[in-house]
């Protein structure tokens, strides 16, 4: 659509109407405001539940992989051969041994219900990035140093080099009944992945120690299992699936956390139509401000048609108008909705500070921090929506403004 001299000149003189039209143009302000809060909103929103879904997904994957082979019983026997099975299914990037039991940790009278993780050395040494004290590298088969949890190191009041007593029930059998079997372990390192339930409850050692702890010989619990694609692990893992039928059981991180992810997807489509409902909102604003407009100017549209004006370039200089109105709210809402989410933990921080509330209780989200991802595609069609609403908010007071009879207006002027 493409504007005259002669129309965009007077589009812009009703883009900024004049001392005695203050009520219009407060409207008009109102409606800018409506449209780049309601993109922001959406934006911060969607960005958020964007990251949440993917660091809850990468944080998960790289501890627990995409997916774990578990034996019936938490036994498997001859793993060397299974392992080498799964790592020859196509498309799989990587297979390891592994080991996880639940115990209970103690230290000074506290006690902690913990999951005892046997690791290679080559997954303990991937965790590297994650550790935020001590020394990684003196975790060592037949040593008795371990590795712990932030949050589980916090819960029983620990610092490195105390030490920590794992108590396994399954101990040795007295004629007095059976001595759960406890052994100390050094603390020489503190690692956090940023998910509490991992960082609370986690003590990971090499799997002979962890063999050795749960007296499981020279057997593993279960295998971990990295794929080319997470989201298609299912269709990768099938044949494995089939071979290990009646053997073990394979869990994707799908499988295991489907409840979560399906509540987030939930969340995030509630939240996008509510948050929508604003921008329509918005887009009303822009009609009632327009059908002042319309009313306001009836005199001085039935002098321009006079002058000659069709109800074509009315058209176009009033959906002109709207449509500007509706440009500039979308570009301050994705302006101000992306300044947002750089500053969002400082803000977060802030108002927790201010008002004296936990804002981001990470026992409550599962992540240390808010996550954040934008997705492009998504932005393009948040910014679309809007603009597309508040050119359709024109239509109308545009269609009334080509059709004002000059006649009838000036017949009394």
């Amino acid at each position: 659509m493409i504007l005259s001299p002669f129309e965009w000149s007077i589009a812009k003189r009703y883009m900024l109407p004049g001392r005695s039209e203050a009520v219009i143009a407060l409207v008009a302000g109102i409606s800018i405001t409506v449209v780049a809060l309601s993109v922001a909103m959406l934006v911060i929103v969607m960005s958020v539940m964007n990251g949440f879904r993917g660091e809850l997904i990468d944080k998960i994957t790289n501890l627990n992989g995409h997916a774990v082979v578990q034996a019936y019983g938490g036994r498997l026997d001859n793993w060397e051969e299974v392992l080498a099975d799964i790592e020859d299914t196509p498309r799989v990037t990587e297979a390891s041994p592994l080991i996880e039991q639940p115990l209970l940790a103690s230290f000074n009278g506290r006690a902690e219900a913990v999951f005892v993780r046997g690791n290679t050395m080559e997954d303990i040494e991937g965790l590297q990035n994650q550790v935020v004290a001590g020394d990684l590298s003196s975790i060592q088969p037949g040593s008795d140093n371990v590795m712990i949890g932030s949050a589980l190191q916090q819960n029983l009041g620990l610092r490195l080099g105390d030490t920590i007593t794992i108590i396994n029930p399954q101990g040795r059998t007295t004629p007095f009944g059976t001595v759960p079997r406890q052994i100390g372990y050094t603390v020489t390192a503190i690692f956090s992945v940023g998910l509490i339930d991992f960082d609370e409850r986690f003590v990971v050692m090499p799997i002979p120690t962890a063999q050795t702890l749960t007296m499981t010989g020279d057997s593993i619990s279960m295998i971990e299992v990295q794929v080319e694609d997470p989201d298609e692990v299912n269709e990768i893992l099938a044949p494995v699936v089939e071979e290990l039928e009646g053997r073990a059981v394979v869990s994707s991180w799908q499988t295991m956390n489907a409840s979560l992810f399906e509540a987030l997807q939930v969340e995030r489509v509630a939240m996008f139509f509510a948050l929508s409902i604003i921008v329509l909102v918005a887009a009303f604003n822009i009609l009632s401000s327009l059908v002042m407009l319309v009313r306001s100017k009836t005199r001085d549209i039935a002098i321009v048609r006079t002058m000659g004006a069709t109800r074509r370039s009315l058209m176009k200089i009033f959906v002109t108008t709207g449509s500007v109105i509706g440009v500039l709210g979308t570009g301050v809402g994705l302006a101000l909705g992306f300044l947002v989410l750089y500053f969002r933990n400082g803000i977060v921080t802030g108002i927790s500070s201010l008002f004296g509330v936990e804002l981001w209780d990470p026992n409550v989200r599962f992540l240390t921090e808010m996550p954040s991802r934008t997705d492009p595609m998504e932005v393009l069609m948040i910014a679309c929506m809007a603009m597309g609403l508040s050119f359709l908010a024109t239509l109308y007071p545009a269609y009334r403004a080509s059709n004002t009879d000059p006649v009838e207006v000036l017949r009394y002027e």
